[in-house]
């Protein structure tokens, strides 16, 4: 007969498999916040290491200024007190005269620094970021405007819901080096945060978060807000005239406004849309990854536009991505003439912006071994820089159409759709 085991030694068997469950799992968790601990070291490396945006590729140099801007007629619905008006904090990036006594351009001032830091909290600040202190920027602060031309075309540039305008400086001293003045706004309750000239800081209020509607597209907060911003768009377009009449301002005379475009990143890429729909001052609409709303959507838009996406192809199986590819399809095929529809394979939403290299690149590399994004982050600013240069060349300086619709050829990244 076999022998039978004993309780006692059943008893001492499952004794000692839990004591060697409990030192694996031990070991295991040794392990797990060593790794843990290694990976925020190098995050917190990251973060303290100066990094340089990419360098222009255009044949000016770059100066940037800033304007703040009061609407008078417009009552700020989203500020706490009934009777604030309306404001926008301007970023103008332009073509400049190169001078050794140019001072760089900080990415971001000293009080926006402090206001972003705060509200970003230690974890993101410390570790997801990098510090915007040793961001080198290739902007000269104040520089005198380029003489070479009389006047410089002009091309909007709207921020999506949570970033800056600041977060595409690459996209924005690229094209001002080929010859545009760029012009981006903030404004307060509506921006992640806001330094108003007076040291003021105003953060975004949740009325005001476009990603607060959770992908419901019908959401009234999305109207709402769409609203404003393209109200703001016109107002920032009336205060440029009004700048180019003004003969004690450096800029006075140097933008040729009926050559004005837009372009924005994903919800700003809508408001470009809505806004040049809405108003023939604007020439031709570049939307950078953003869901297209408002009356473009069944009206269409009535003059040149481009889509620039980044890689949805593993969303199509979703209903509602499927509903806004066909929206954007729909847009594109009654664009008139001049039209373009791009896709950027391995790029991610955040691609397009500084922050794709601002971020930490070590959270950055473990999201593409989970299979997200994918692309290089420079090499995604450079496709998108050159795409945006080109577009807006083509339709506010007159260039051939060939020098936009040949790039593809140069980049085997890119795949043009809508045909």
């Amino acid at each position: 007969m076999e022998p039978v085991a004993s309780p006692l030694s059943v008893s001492g068997l499952l004794r000692r498999g839990f004591a060697w469950l409990a030192k694996a799992a031990a070991a295991a968790a040794i392990v797990v916040l060593a790794l843990v601990a290694i990976l925020l070291l190098v995050m917190w490396w990251e973060h303290k290491t100066p990094v340089t945006l990419p360098a222009p590729t255009g044949p000016f140099a770059v100066g940037r200024t800033t304007y703040a801007w009061t609407n008078q007629a417009q009552t700020d619905e989203l500020a706490l007190s009934p009777a604030s008006k309306r404001q926008v904090l301007a970023w103008v990036w332009y073509p400049a005269v190169r001078s050794h006594r140019d001072v760089p351009a900080e990415y971001l001032p000293v009080p926006w620094r402090a206001a972003l830091a705060q509200r970003l909290g230690v974890l993101l600040r410390s570790f997801f970021k990098r510090d915007p202190a040793l961001v080198q920027t290739h902007s000269a602060s104040g520089a005198m405007v380029s003489p070479e031309r009389r006047a410089y075309p002009v091309v909007l540039l709207r921020a999506g819901g949570s970033a800056l305008t600041t977060d595409f400086t690459t996209l924005a001293e690229d094209l001002a080096s080929h010859g545009f003045f760029v012009v981006g706004f903030d404004a307060p309750y509506r921006s992640f945060v806001v330094v108003l000239p007076d040291g003021r800081v105003v953060a975004r209020s949740p009325a005001a978060d476009v990603e607060n509607a959770n992908g419901n597209l019908a959401d009234p907060v999305v109207g709402k807000l769409l609203a404003m911003w393209t109200s703001d768009t016109a107002f920032v377009v009336d205060q440029l005239q009004r700048l180019n009449r003004d003969s004690s301002d450096k800029l006075a005379g140097r933008m040729d406004l009926d050559r004005l475009g837009m372009f924005g990143h994903s919800f700003g890429g809508a408001t470009a849309l809505e806004f040049c729909r809405q108003d023939s001052r604007c020439k031709a609409a570049l939307d950078i990854d953003g869901i297209p709303f408002g009356r473009v959507v069944p009206e269409g838009l009535g003059k040149p536009g481009m889509f620039l996406l980044s890689d949805h192809s593993g969303e199509m199986a979703d209903p509602e991505s499927r509903q806004i590819r066909a929206e954007i399809q729909s847009i594109y095929d009654r664009l008139p003439g001049g039209r373009l529809f791009v896709v950027i394979r391995r790029a991610s939403h955040f691609s397009f912006s500084d922050q794709i290299l601002l971020n930490s690149q070590a959270a950055i590399g473990l999201l593409r071994l989970a299979g997200i994004g994918g692309l290089d982050g420079r090499r995604g600013l450079a496709i998108s820089a050159d795409y945006v240069q080109s577009f807006f060349n083509v339709y506010l300086n007159g260039a051939a159409a060939a020098s936009l619709t040949s790039l593809a050829a140069k980049y085997p990244e890119v795949r043009i759709e809508g045909r």
